[in-house]
């Protein structure tokens, strides 16, 4: 089991999600940084916790279509790489972010979120696009609900689009519901996850949303997840650095 730590942007300031309400969101206030600055939050995932990973959620890309690479950069100077959703629903905006990530020299790779995807048609397009670098796609849900921008697939199981995501040539999914997110309840997720790396040619599973800590983290790799996307069990000390050793 591997643990990826979250950093979710929004005006240029680190974040808290709770439960998917993005116009609630304020900065940060965590233990591990003393202010919300993207380059203080990932010099002490780095320093703290030895973390060579990042999850980015530009939540300015992906709820209004605009990023700056400049919080991107901050991130990655820390020695982070990055898994960044910015918001790509195209294979046209996958064009725009790499060349900004090529332009910065920023190591990363895309998450290509079913909130924000238009078709299976750029879905496979943008897993074109973006090697050699990897694409995963994120099964991005509200409390169980997949989200799914495309009206076609509005009515499809999660199942049935990660089927698609897998057909496409995206072979790494994140299952992420965003209602648990933040809220220090749990994830929903443990038997869905179960259910995809049983019916699916899925290579690796990433669960994010909700978890609390070593139990959760043991649960899920019990139901076949590679590794779990983390924010708020870190900012508040309930995993602590020797529980990520």
């Amino acid at each position: 089991m591997r643990v990826i730590p979250v950093i979710d942007l929004m005006n240029g300031c680190v974040v808290r999600g709770v439960a998917g309400r993005r116009s609630e969101y304020k900065p940060i206030q965590s233990r591990l940084a003393p202010d919300s600055k993207p380059q203080s939050m990932a010099r002490a995932l780095v320093e703290r916790f030895g973390f060579d990973t990042v999850y980015v959620a530009d939540l300015d890309a992906i709820v209004h279509g605009r990023f700056e690479a400049r919080a991107w950069n901050e991130i990655a100077a820390q020695g982070l790489s990055l898994w960044l959703d910015a918001g790509i629903g195209d294979s046209s905006k996958a064009r725009v972010v790499l060349e900004s990530l090529d332009c910065a020299q920023i190591d990363a790779d895309l998450i290509v979120g079913l909130e924000s995807i238009e078709s299976e048609d750029e879905l496979r397009a943008v897993r074109q696009i973006c090697a050699p670098r990897r694409a995963t796609f994120s099964l991005d849900m509200q409390s169980g609900r997949p989200l799914a921008r495309n009206s076609v697939w509005q009515g499809l199981s999660p199942l049935e689009l990660v089927t698609i995501a897998n057909d496409a040539g995206l072979l790494d999914v994140i299952v992420l519901d965003l209602a648990d997110v933040g809220t220090s309840q749990g994830t929903r997720t443990f038997d869905l996850c179960r259910e995809i790396r049983q019916a699916t040619k899925t290579r690796s599973i990433i669960a994010g949303g909700g978890v609390r800590g070593m139990d959760d983290l043991k649960a899920l790799a019990d139901a076949g997840c590679d590794a779990a996307l983390v924010a708020s069990a870190l900012h508040d000390g309930r995993l602590t650095p020797e529980d990520i050793r």
